[in-house]
């Protein structure tokens, strides 16, 4: 009797291995913001919850949060939001972006934008098919795709979208677009 309640816990924990294993490289997984790249939105030591399905049959959205891999470097992940769509031209001038001609205002950003090494411009630069272009919140403190270790991401590189913050348990809440990112796509 011993030995078969024995053997029934220790099935139990491998399927249950086996089921989280899947669920992390399929579905979901917890990412830990690691840096400043992304305050005010993201801050150091938070954890977020990034679903894996949705880019597998469908393309980001401008605004949404990404995990990616660096492309330098395919063991690391990269945390940005989707400013440029395949396609889109992106231009940086006197700490404003432009997508596709139309000047942004972002106040989810913490300070003015600016090219790379805090040049006052950046571009014009289109989008190729199959990539994207990425920045961070902060920034005057992000290595994004303005830089060119990290360029234009392909979407083979994409993990998924950040869903929402989980910890600390007091900063539990959604993760949105922002609505001028949302306008653009507007007709």
């Amino acid at each position: 009797m011993a030995k078969s309640a024995i053997r029934e816990y220790i099935e139990a924990l491998v399927i249950s291995l086996v089921l989280a294993g899947l669920i992390i490289a399929f579905i979901a997984q917890s990412f830990l913001v690691e840096g400043s790249s992304m305050e005010p939105s993201f801050h150091h030591g938070q954890r977020l919850l990034v679903e894996k399905v949705s880019y597998r049959f469908g393309e980001p959205k401008r605004g949404q949060v990404v995990v990616f891999r660096y492309p330098g470097d395919q063991r690391r992940k990269f945390i940005k939001r989707v400013i440029g769509l395949p396609g889109d031209e992106i231009a940086i001038q006197n700490g404003f972006l432009y997508v596709n001609g139309l000047r942004l205002e972002e106040d989810y950003i913490n300070g003015p934008t600016y090219g790379t090494y805090s040049a006052p411009t950046y571009g014009p630069v289109l989008v190729p098919e199959g990539h994207y272009f990425v920045l961070g919140d902060n920034r005057r403190n992000s290595d994004d795709s303005r830089y060119p270790d990290v360029g234009f991401v392909p979407k083979k590189n994409l993990v998924g979208r950040a869903l929402f913050v989980y910890w600390p348990l007091n900063q539990i809440r959604s993760v949105q677009r922002p609505s001028v990112l949302e306008r653009i796509d507007t007709p």
